[in-house]
């Protein structure tokens, strides 16, 4: 993959939600979002072993197992196992905020062996044959030196065998996302929540290591956990999974002003923004409500106006 190149659907389904992220879905009701997104168009899914205890992978291969193979793209993440849990006392793994039973738990594990394993039992939970994509998940949350030392040089094995068609990184630290740009032999990056409509930290080093090193971009978390999911945000609202700062509230109220002068949905522009730079092939948005997926594909379809983008240039709130 590289960046002049686009082989992504521009727009993704981020299976966290199915993997019953902050609350519980039925069966058929994780079925219905699913289809909603299928019926949308959307071809590219991703998933991850962390989401739902492995919940995700299962409902989400369950519903592609009635796709034609071709049609779609899927990715997961590696680098947490998922083995029994010895304390498991029959609570609910919500300090992870997924509403199911913890009767597993996660284990690190940046070995060849455990990338491998990863990888089998993700596509043993899919019930398919091919992942396209792997990133390995949140590595700095438990050594990003050892992830550069052992898990990307397994990753590019898996690759180089034809296990997977791209490896890369799926992270919400910058630092971490720009690092492994530079210093392994990567395609592809998640950047999930740094390169958004209200922030843009990742503009700083990530993409500029994207584009030199020809890497490809998917963006997630891009409403900031909510924030920016509505065209009237509230203080309310979560921001990072907690309160909105002062600092942010303000700078988010600017662009709101300049949504509502060009007539433009702020979550119509939160998904659009980052596909601005040509690194971005797709950006990954989830939902538990079919609903808000068939309204986001409508969204991301939206024709905004240049205008709009130069004000907000002009503004200081987004990057030339």
């Amino acid at each position: 993959m590289s960046s002049t190149d686009r082989q992504l659907p521009t727009l993704g389904y981020g299976a966290a939600n199915v993997g019953n992220l902050f609350r519980e879905l039925s069966d058929d009701e994780a079925w219905a979002v699913l289809d909603a997104a299928w019926e949308s168009g959307v071809r590219y899914y991703d998933t991850a072993p962390h989401y739902g205890l492995g919940l995700s992978e299962k409902r989400l291969g369950a519903f592609l197992q009635t796709k034609p193979r071709d049609e779609f793209v899927l990715s997961t993440k590696a680098g947490r196992l998922l083995r029994p849990n010895p304390d498991f006392d029959g609570g609910l793994d919500t300090a992870h905020d997924f509403f199911v039973p913890d009767d597993l738990q996660r284990v690190w594990d940046f070995s060849d062996a455990g990338i491998r394993a990863s990888l089998d039992e993700s596509r043993e939970r899919l019930g398919l044959d091919r992942i396209d994509l792997v990133f390995l998940h949140d590595p700095e949350r438990h050594d990003l030196d050892l992830a550069l030392a052992e898990a990307f040089p397994a990753l590019e094995a898996v690759r180089s065998e034809g296990g997977v068609q791209a490896i890369g990184i799926g992270s919400m630290t910058s630092d971490a996302l720009a690092r492994a740009v530079r210093e392994a032999d990567l395609d592809i990056i998640m950047i999930a929540g740094r390169y958004t409509l209200l922030e843009q930290p990742a503009a700083a080093d990530v993409l500029p290591a994207c584009h030199e090193r020809r890497t490809d971009v998917v963006a997630a978390s891009v409403f900031n956990s909510g924030l920016l999911a509505k065209s009237e945000p509230t203080r309310d609202d979560r921001y990072e999974y907690g309160g909105v700062p002062d600092e942010v509230w303000d700078r988010l109220q600017r662009i709101v002003a300049v949504c509502r002068a060009h007539d433009v949905p702020l979550p119509a522009a939160a998904i659009q923004f980052p596909l601005r730079d040509t690194a971005t092939q797709s950006v990954v948005l989830g939902s538990s409500r079919p609903e808000q997926v068939r309204q986001n594909a409508e969204l991301a379809a939206l024709t905004i106006p240049d205008e709009f983008w130069a004000e907000l240039v002009a503004d200081g709130l987004i990057p030339a």
